[in-house]
Order: C-alpha cells, then structure tokens, then sequence
C-alpha cells in the first residue's frame, strides 16, 4: 500500500513539475495574462483535467513560479550577506552573484522581470510580497553588521529595499544584455540549411546593435551603485 501512495505522489510530482515546466517555457515569449491553459497542458503532454487538479486557475501557477522563481536567490544572498568581508567585497561579490543567478535562471528571471508589472494581479502581489520577504531578510543580515549601531527598524527595512531594488534591477540589465548577445542577427534565418556546420549559421552572430562590453559596464555600473548606497549607509544619522 505504502509503495502505491509513493509511487502516486511521485506521479503527481512529476506532473506538477511538467506543468511548471511547460508555463515557463511558453512565457519565454508572451505573458501570463494571454496563456491558456489547454496550452500549456498540451505543452506538458496532460489533459485540462490534470492541470485543475494541481491547480486552479493560471495565476495559481504563476504564483508557484514566483516562488520558485526567487528561491534560489534568496539563499544566495543571504550567503553573501553573511559573509565575513568588507563591504567592498560583500558588493563585488553580490553582483557576481546576481550575474551567474541571471545566467542560470534565465527563463525564471524573465519571467519575474515581465510579469512584475503584467497584468495578472495575484501574480504582481506575489512578486512585491516576496520581494518584501526578501527585504526583510537583507535587513535582518543588515542589522547584525556592526554600522547598523543604533540605526531603526525603519531605517534598516528602508535601506534593505534599496539594495534589493537595486538587486532587481541589475538582474533586468543583465537579461537584457545577454539576450541582446545571444539574439539571432537582423536577417538571420535558424531554419535555413538545417545541414550546415551549426558553428557557421548566422544565428550564431549577436544581434545588430549588440554590445558585448554590455554585461560588464553592467556589472561596473551597479558596483558604483551598490557603492554609493554603503556610503550613504555609514553618513545616516537616523530619520
């Protein structure tokens, strides 16, 4: 008996996860809002039926992919934050680490990035509510930092949105520039002469107008930022 619930749980498992799959697969080029959900089960191989029994509309899907959208980031800042460096190495290494996140969870950062501000309410609520959980957590690390002496809850959630916002921020600036790289050139056709050395095909050429210096004026641009949010930080006397 126990060997069949398992085998079932890990059945549903695995069809929750197709279905996840499948939504974030078809959002690489549209929005939540325009997605149906005979689309994305016909993408997962299952029928209506199974989706509602994972889920119960489209919004709860995208919810789930928020979550899991920001999972992993969250852990790796909070390993950043509490770190042992100084705060110059704390900011190097948070970019860095924003960089390798976007290059590793392309399809989930763009997700975020688009339906932030898209039209499915629960879906926008989720992201500025998991963002503010974020906050929260950047703030607890915050005040365990010696120059957080004395500072406010306020000040402290105050400061912890700045750097979080400026965190979104350059992830959105590195999808860009990394998509702008990888896009085909103006022109190029991926379908023709299928038998060609894949090395030679045109879409292997970025994009007219694609600069690949972007990712590291990027990377140097939200240095100076994060920068100058520490500096403000040590010369704050409180609200």
């Amino acid at each position: 008996m126990s060997h069949t619930m398992g085998a079932r749980q890990a059945q549903k498992q695995q069809s929750r996860r197709a279905l996840l799959d499948a939504g974030l697969h078809l959002l690489a080029d549209q929005n939540l809002a325009s997605l149906g959900v005979r689309e994305v089960t016909r993408a997962a191989g299952l029928s209506p039926a199974a989706f509602y029994r994972h889920f119960p509309d489209l919004a709860a899907l995208g919810v789930a992919l928020v979550e899991e959208s920001l999972a992993s980031l969250h852990v790796m800042i909070r390993s950043v934050l509490a770190g042992g460096d100084g705060a110059e190495e704390v900011i190097d290494r948070a970019v860095e680490v924003i960089e390798q996140h976007v290059r590793d969870h392309r399809p989930h950062v763009r997700f975020l990035a688009r339906e932030r501000h898209g039209g499915v309410r629960q879906v926008r609520e989720a992201i500025d509510a998991e963002l503010g959980r974020f906050a929260a957590e950047v703030g607890a690390a915050l005040a365990l930092q010696p120059a957080s002496e004395g500072w406010s809850p306020e000040d402290l959630r105050m400061l912890a949105e700045l750097y979080v916002d400026r965190m979104v921020s350059t992830a959105a600036a590195f999808l860009e520039a990394l998509e702008a790289l990888e896009a085909p050139a103006a022109g190029a056709d991926p379908a023709a002469d299928p038998g060609a050395d894949p090395a030679a095909r045109p879409e292997a050429s970025p994009a007219a107008g694609a600069d690949p210096a972007a990712v590291r004026r990027i990377a140097a641009a939200a240095g100076f930022q994060l920068r100058l949010i520490s500096l403000g930080r040590r010369h704050w006397h409180g609200s």
